[in-house]
């Protein structure tokens, strides 16, 4: 177990593929500094802890409370063109998402290489284009009525399963 503080050994991106809400994005970003995630990237229209045009987006810091500050982040406009980068240059993709094809989240160890976890749109998911670039989809059981879990809640589960918090 890592002790408070201590890096993760592992490089492990977490991609935030279209996220709407600066809350869901801020929740994410926290949880992403306390598993010890090696960076954040914000795709698509997901909002960042700045706006375009540098201001705080105070909801976001609201939520993360200062985790930005922690964890290195950046901004990607086109994600499909971005994850396509990371896999070329040899990053191996998991994308969360619910789909025929998913496998439990508790049976995938994170690879020994630079890691892509991917969290999707709070209604749509994760979109098809960058379904068919990933290495591996997960899910996570649902054993109630409701068919998906927060984005943010999700996220801290995967996190806190594969970075043995």
């Amino acid at each position: 177990m890592r002790k408070r503080g201590e890096k993760q050994s592992k490089k492990v991106t977490l991609f935030l593929s279209n996220i709407r809400s600066a809350h869901n994005a801020g929740a994410i970003m926290r949880t992403a500094d306390a598993a010890g995630v090696s960076e954040v990237v914000f795709g698509g229209f997901t909002p960042g802890p700045e706006d375009r045009f540098g201001r705080v987006r105070t909801a976001f810091t609201k939520a993360s409370l200062g985790a930005e500050k922690n964890v290195p982040w950046r901004v990607s406009n086109d994600s499909v063109k971005e994850l396509s980068r990371m896999k070329k240059t040899g990053s191996y993709l998991i994308a969360v998402e619910q789909t025929q094809d998913a496998v439990d989240y508790k049976k995938m160890k994170l690879p020994d290489k630079p890691t892509v976890i991917i969290m999707g749109n709070e209604v749509e998911g994760i979109s098809s284009k960058v379904l068919r670039l990933v290495d591996t989809i997960v899910e996570i059981p649902m054993r109630g009525k409701k068919e998906s879990l927060n984005v943010s809640v999700a996220a801290g589960i995967v996190l806190y399963r594969w970075f043995d918090c």
